[in-house]
């Protein structure tokens, strides 16, 4: 019952004799008559027989606390429902408090004793306005300051979730809480600590910005380094352990001992192959663990789950030898080879080497790939360092065994354009038996490189032209297979003919010219001016005189000058040799003259001079 509630006569008055005590009760109104005797208009008329209204004021205000406003008092809780917390501070009415500001503290009950905050010690209603939540506020810093120099536990209770973390209440001050400092393991589900109360640390403070950062997990780890330390004392290598997975990473397993981790490293999780922890174990899985190793200084602790079972390799049938054939299903691709699981952690290895006879450099890939069941030869085995090597080409015939009976010299096939080159093109006539055209093998005229002829996966027509069987090697030709074209031309044109050509183009040392059919010829610049002494230009059609046929570079040399040099020197040669039969014919009639003569000579030399 409070304090407004009570009879007039249970008020305490002040101290006075016991014999005017017992008068003045019995004169306050006859307190101890009952209800229907009570003199009203004695108290109407402020009558308290020979005691003074205001006498009985005082005596009743001070039965009651003295309440200040914007004040912090300590309160205690007289009542506890779903919405409100009714708390008294000695005053003639009690306080109500929203249930909301005691969220942190879930255990509140009667008795209990609180801070509030007097925002007012009358309303309206007359009622008592009291705040628990600003008279945290007021002295949450201070608290804070404390507990972290003092470096205690405190109490929070989790508002809500945020970028990073979650948002705590500690003191009634928003706290931050990191995701990495919530739990030891990584946490999947951050809501499922919304609106719980939770025992942290405080870690950090930022005086500046009165910043509070809070951590449960830090509260954890030092329960788990007791534990642990406590667990490493019992441990022993070889021993076996339960344990929970408690996380999965892509190096390994960690389990919970019992509030203490251990590490499976993935290569000690199975004998056979693991490309991933989760195709051996799965999260919040029970397991038994073998106890590999431990270290004190460190907290560390090594356990395997492969070890609790049979080394495959010591169950592995011992007639297996070099030369036996297995089966095997791809377990893992590389470029430079595929592995082959024959027995459960057992596996052997297939080198690119080792798949086809073809010497070209291939990719494992191109002829496996992981899932596929398939039969190999046993070329090495060695027990004690766990290792098989293996073959898949052994189990078809060597096309190289008989390639000389096969492949003749001088036999035509056709081949597929697998490579192409600066220097030429390799072809395979079959798999695991290819050959180089030689660029000077393909064709009978001249070409800068392989690909004008042809390209990638061209099925082209070649000879064989010699052997390395040492090193597998052909050697084709393509251009054998057709006539040599300079046989025709060196026929056609032949050193000395004349011919006609048209100028297609012009270098900086001559001209190349187009000559009947697809032949083609060079002339040289000084080889190209005309009579009239220009020189030729491009399109001009022109004679021109074969000089030169060089068949080891399949060139026509041309002349021009030569067309009509020749003739002139032909006519200065026949000039002079007409001179000479003049000459000697003269000669030979000097000898017959006689002095007659010469005066008749002489005169008609005279008559020649004068022009007569």
């Amino acid at each position: 019952m409070s304090e407004e509630t009570k009879p007039i006569a249970e008020v305490e008055t002040p101290a006075v004799a016991p014999q005017a005590e017992k008068e003045t009760k019995k004169e306050i109104l006859n307190a101890s008559v009952k209800p229907e005797d009570f003199d009203w208009d004695a108290f109407e008329s402020d009558s308290y027989g020979s005691v003074s209204k205001e006498e009985v004021e005082k005596a009743y205000d001070s039965t009651l606390s003295k309440i200040v406003e914007n004040d912090v008092v300590e309160g205690e809780v007289t009542s506890v429902n779903k919405r409100e917390v009714v708390v008294t501070i000695g005053g003639k009415s009690e306080g109500v408090i929203p249930v909301s500001e005691f969220r942190y503290n879930s255990d509140l009950k009667v008795g209990d004793k609180v801070e509030v905050y007097v925002e007012s010690a009358e309303d309206k209603k007359g009622q008592l306005v009291l705040s628990h939540r600003k008279a945290r506020a007021l002295k949450s810093w201070d608290r804070v300051n404390e507990a972290f120099e003092k470096d205690e536990i405190v109490k929070g209770f989790v508002k809500t979730r945020t970028k990073g973390g979650m948002i705590v209440d500690v003191f009634g001050i928003e706290a931050f809480l990191p995701g990495s400092q919530i739990d030891i393991k990584p946490i999947r589900d951050y809501d499922q600590y919304v609106n719980q109360n939770i025992d942290f640390k405080i870690v950090k403070i930022n005086q500046e910005f009165r910043n509070v950062v809070v951590s449960h997990k830090a509260l954890l780890e030092a329960e788990q380094e007791a534990k642990r330390a406590e667990l490493i004392c019992k441990l022993e290598k070889g021993q076996v352990l339960e344990g929970v997975v408690k996380n999965i990473t892509n190096y390994g397993v960690f389990v919970d001992l019992g509030g203490v981790d251990g590490l499976i490293h993935i290569t000690d999780l199975s004998w056979g192959r693991v490309n991933h922890p989760e195709e051996i174990v799965s999260l919040d899985q029970q397991i038994k663990v073998v106890v590999l190793d431990f270290n004190e200084q460190q907290k560390r602790i090594a356990l395997g789950l492969k070890q609790l079972t049979p080394q495959p390799w010591d169950t592995l049938d011992p007639s297996l030898k070099e030369g036996d054939t297995v089966k095997g299903k791809v377990i893992l691709i590389a470029d430079y080879g595929a592995f082959i699981e024959i027995e459960p952690g057992v596996e052997g290895l297939v080198h690119v080497s080792e798949m086809s006879w073809s010497p070209r450099l291939h990719s494992a890939q191109e002829f496996l790939k992981v899932g596929d069941e398939v039969e190999a030869r046993i070329l090495s085995i060695d027990r004690d360092a766990h290792k098989i090597s293996l073959g898949l080409k052994q189990l078809t015939e060597n096309p190289w065994e008989n390639i000389r009976t096969k492949y003749p010299v001088g036999s035509k096939h056709k081949a597929t354009v697998r490579n192409i080159t600066n220097f030429g093109v390799f072809a395979e006539l079959e798999d695991g038996v290819e050959g180089l055209v030689h660029i000077s093998d393909l064709s009978w005229n001249k070409i800068k490189h392989p690909s004008e002829v042809v390209a990638p996966g061209d099925v082209i027509d070649v000879q064989i032209l010699d052997f390395d069987e040492a090193n597998r090697k052909l050697s084709l030709g393509r251009k054998q297979l057709t006539p040599n074209p300079w046989d025709e031309i060196e026929s056609k044109y032949p050193v000395g003919s004349t011919v006609e050509g048209t100028i297609a183009s012009l270098t900086d040392k001559g001209a190349n010219i187009t000559l009947d059919g697809d032949a083609e010829g060079f002339a040289f610049t000084r080889e190209l001016v005309k009579e009239d002494g220009k020189q030729a230009i491009v399109g001009e059609t022109l004679p021109f005189r074969v000089i030169e046929l060089r068949r080891s570079t399949r060139r026509i040399l041309l002349s021009h000058v030569r067309t009509y040099a020749e003739v002139k020197e032909k006519a200065v040669a026949a000039e002079a040799e007409n001179t000479k039969k003049v000459i000697k014919k003269v000669n030979t009639n000097v000898e017959k003259t006689t002095l007659g003569d010469i005066d008749a000579l002489a005169a008609l030399k005279e008559k020649l001079e004068k022009g007569e």
